[in-house]
């Protein structure tokens, strides 16, 4: 059983930066991916980033160059830099877990984090 717990949520004004973080217990294969998602009111949860065991990573077009998915030499903790953030990119942002590396599709993850709320106001 893998759990993942996130923090680093808040409001922010439009161009500016957030960190999240996702903390994860339990094993996930090396194959698999970690990485986030997010999902605005009246919206289907989207995909944002992945990153490989490896530290391989692949982006949402719409936070290329904006954001950067991470991760510790330990291995179990995740992180997403937000930078320049707009006020599309408000949502509540779900960490992800054990998923095949290549995939954008929310019904393949395995394990989610509870979500934490990223506010940018205009």
């Amino acid at each position: 059983q893998v759990q993942l717990v996130e923090s680093g949520g808040g409001l922010v004004q439009a161009g500016g930066s957030l960190r999240l973080s996702c903390a994860a217990s339990g094993r996930i294969l090396s194959t698999q991916a970690m990485g986030w998602f997010r999902q605005a009111p009246g919206k289907e949860r989207e995909f944002v980033a992945a990153i490989k065991w490896s530290s391989s990573t692949y982006y949402a077009d719409s936070v290329k160059g904006r954001f950067t998915i991470s991760r510790t030499n330990a291995k179990n903790t995740v992180y997403l830099q937000m930078n320049s953030l707009k006020p599309d990119d408000t949502a509540v942002y779900y960490c992800a877990a054990d998923f095949r590396y290549g995939s954008r599709w929310s019904h393949e993850v395995n394990y989610w984090g509870q979500g934490t709320q990223v506010t940018v106001s205009s």
